[in-house]
């Protein structure tokens, strides 16, 4: 971390700095524009980019692309009708809900342009958009509060200083901010790891439903996997194949790349699956899940997406988390920002982790429990058991819960039952914390 103190007058200033233009910083520096605040953001790298994901999106996520701006009909997106489950020899689909509150269709589309489309608005709003400008650290007064970042910029690394009163931390799993900030990440909550190849399939590739599979085994030890797989079609003659885990502790790590050829072997053959129509290698990446990071707020940071652990602890779902994370961080900071420096805009700031809690709160911690005692331990298999499968209102009471596609109000049963079983869910508070601490 370094004092802001005796910086020149090279500073680049701002009412706002967001460090990361993933899905979580372009919204919320999109957001930030239309509201009239000058915004920075600082990106590491160029677009287009490679990025590791499902690249699958629920109607929530379409919403949320709706919101920003997103032409949705253009060339590149494929709109899926909704999932398909495989477990034991048994399929079932369950069609995105007709429900009002949420379009009822998803979208498929590669993270290789998905992001710069978003950061293309972020800037057609207003935002100014820095590339290759990898922020090193941050700048603080001497009360400790971040007032700005210093970074090294373009393919010579000169350095540079930029400066605001509000920073926003989108900088993904690596949480550099946050980390140098002093906000470690709590390893009592999940932590999960997917990897994904591309492989052209002329047979999949145009599939209405997202295909994930229950009941893969770990390679090395032969138990069920502790997480799932998933075939996710892109229209343009490929597919994105990949899978998830959520080691459990007492069960040691998961070889992803062999659990993945194992899998691959079941494929049958004219779906084309195999190495020759591969078009990429299989990467993976970390899944920061639960709000494994917190304060979400403070000292001038606020922390959105994947930096703050936003990923879903029900099903490692995250593009929909940073979008609407960086909504509502933007909400929050533009109402601050017109009241004056000092307690009064420090309160008001302090509404995002509220607000971040308000909406995930209950869900987040029903999901931590259920990965810790189900997911980890047992995989997806335990849920999709024959019973379940063979039961339709079962079968969507539960794809709303993994999805978090519930929302209030409205008339559907299993959305009514989904929220009842989330409300069940002590609020946050010490106690709460209490039950957790022991439990761990």
């Amino acid at each position: 971390m370094e004092s802001d103190e005796g910086v020149g007058n090279g500073d680049h200033q701002a009412q706002v700095i967001v460090v990361g233009a993933g899905p979580a910083g372009s919204a919320a520096a999109l957001h930030l524009a239309r509201a009239g605040v000058d915004v920075l953001l600082l990106e590491k790298g160029t677009f287009p980019r490679d990025k590791v994901c499902g690249d699958g999106l629920t109607p929530r996520g379409v919403q949320q692309l709706v919101r920003m701006g997103v032409d949705i009909d253009a060339p590149g997106w494929m709109r899926t009708k909704g999932m398909r489950w495989v477990c034991g020899g048994r399929q079932v689909h369950i069609d995105w809900p007709r429900s009002g509150s949420h379009p009822d269709f998803g979208l498929t589309r590669s993270r290789h342009d998905f992001d710069d489309i978003l950061a293309r608005h972020a800037v057609a709003a207003g935002a100014r958009l820095c590339l290759e400008t990898r922020a090193t650290g941050p700048l603080t007064d001497r009360a400790g509060r971040i007032v700005g970042v210093s970074a090294v910029t373009g393919a010579d690394k000169q350095p540079m200083t930029y400066r605001a009163p509000v920073v926003i931390g989108a900088d993904g799993a690596s949480a550099r901010t946050a980390l140098a900030m002093g906000l470690e990440r709590d390893r009592g909550k999940p932590m999960a790891t997917a990897a994904r190849r591309y492989y052209r399939s002329e047979a999949r590739t145009r599939d209405p439903y997202l295909e994930l599979w229950a009941d893969l085994r770990c390679s090395r030890t032969g138990r069920d996997l502790p997480g799932y797989g998933w075939i996710f079609p892109l229209g343009d003659g490929r597919v994105n194949v990949g899978l998830g885990a959520l080691p459990h502790r007492g069960h040691g790590t998961v070889d992803l790349r062999a659990t993945m050829d194992r899998w691959m072997a079941r494929m049958p053959t004219h779906w084309e699956l195999r190495e020759e129509n591969a078009e990429s290698p299989l990467r993976s990446a970390a899944l920061p899940m639960g709000f494994n990071r917190r304060p979400q707020y403070g000292r001038g940071l606020l922390l959105v997406g994947d930096s703050g652990g936003m990923v879903s602890p029900w099903s490692g779902e995250g593009i929909v988390q940073a979008m609407e994370a960086g909504e509502v961080a933007a909400e929050t900071v533009a109402l601050a920002l017109h009241r004056p420096e000092g307690p009064g805009r420090e309160q008001a700031l302090h509404q995002y982790a509220s607000e971040v809690n308000r909406r995930w709160g209950r869900y987040y911690r029903l999901g931590n429990t259920v990965a810790d005692l189900v997911f980890a331990r047992y995989g997806y298999r335990p849920l999709l058991n024959r019973s379940v499968m063979a039961s339709p209102a079962l079968v969507r009471t539960l794809a709303r819960l993994l999805t978090h596609g519930s929302d209030a109000p409205t008339d559907d049963l299993i959305d009514s039952v989904v929220r009842g079983v989330v409300r069940m869910v002590p609020a946050s508070g010490r106690r709460a914390r209490d039950l957790e601490t022991r439990r761990r």
